[in-house]
């Protein structure tokens, strides 16, 4: 049955699909906020050193200035030694120095692995992202299998991934497919979770008139519970777009992939006695890919929603 037009009513979704503007800070005040948080860690970062480090001999000539400094820390802390942790700008300094005799600088080499891990919990994330994605759509209209299945689905989450790629890597015996099936596994479960939220955060009232009208399942899923669930999908797909990056440099461990961040951890985790400052280059390199993905899903969220809902909060 449809109405005067030939199509069944549009749902409006529930209070949370807003027309007013998006609340929240502006984005001046969250990139200041950002800068102040990092300025923040570098600086207890540094304290800690100058605390209880190793002395700080400083001899250098910048813009024609002579700068002689030497410091000895007054506290002796081992998790602050130049070992354990080096200078921010040894780190920084890491980057441009070449990752071998005569090569490119160690900034180029890290990206170019970074662009190839990158590639691989993409892959992983759509593989599980539709996953879970489905299985929201299964439970949603089965509670019997809900009731079955959902406990295995988050006791899947209770063993170590690092127990699971082994066994991924042994199944399929194939390198970059194995990565992207352990960035899979652990990304289903987020979306899993906030499909099903979001699949049954539908206003009773648009249900209803949905049933009124004689609407299928389906026209019910694609005109209603799917448009109602986009905020919690988005929130679902931040979670596991950073559990994708963390899946691809385990299975890459795991699987002995010669490319990417995962094999460069362990190369330079093998020379850490003669430079700590390259491994932690390969840390940020880690961290900043997990941002970058992370930035990646909320400007497709933006793009999607145009503002049209407000965001989804203690969703995970």
């Amino acid at each position: 049955m449809t109405t005067a037009s030939g199509s069944l009513p549009r749902a409006s979704g529930r209070p949370i699909a807003a027309t007013g503007p998006r609340p929240g800070r502006s984005r001046r005040q969250r990139v200041a906020g950002l800068a102040v948080v990092l300025v923040g860690l570098l600086v207890l970062w540094e304290g800690a050193k100058w605390l209880g480090g190793d002395p700080w001999r400083i001899h250098a000539t910048i813009a024609g200035v002579q700068i002689d400094y030497e410091h000895f820390p007054p506290l002796k802390w081992r998790i602050a030694d130049d070992l354990s942790l080096p200078h921010v700008w040894d780190i920084i300094r890491a980057f441009v120095d070449p990752a071998q005799r005569g090569g490119p600088p160690l900034g180029v080499v890290l990206s170019g692995q970074a662009a190839f891990t990158l590639a691989e919990a993409f892959a992983g994330f759509v593989i599980g992202g539709l996953l879970g994605l489905g299985l929201g759509i299964f439970f949603v209209h089965s509670r019997l299998a809900e009731r079955a299945l959902v406990p295995y689905v988050v006791a899947s989450q209770t063993v170590p991934i690092l127990a699971i790629a082994p066994l991924v890597v042994v199944a399929i015996k194939a390198d970059w497919l194995s990565v992207m099936a352990v960035a899979a596994y652990l990304t289903f479960f987020p979306v899993t979770i906030a499909s099903l939220r979001g699949l049954r955060a539908v206003d009773p009232r648009a249900l209803e008139l949905f049933r009124s009208y004689a609407a299928s399942r389906r026209q019910i899923l694609w005109q209603l519970r799917l448009p109602t669930s986009v905020p919690y999908l988005f929130a679902g797909f931040r979670v596991a777009a950073a559990a994708s990056i963390i899946g691809a440099i385990i299975g890459e461990q795991t699987a002995g992939v010669a490319s990417g961040l995962g094999s460069a951890i362990i190369n330079y985790n093998q020379y850490y006695i003669s430079a700590p400052e390259r491994l932690w280059a390969t840390i940020v390199m880690c961290t900043v890919l997990g941002l970058f993905f992370f930035g990646a899903i909320n400007i497709a969220e933006a793009i999607v929603t145009r503002g049209r809902y407000r965001p989804v909060e203690g969703l995970l």
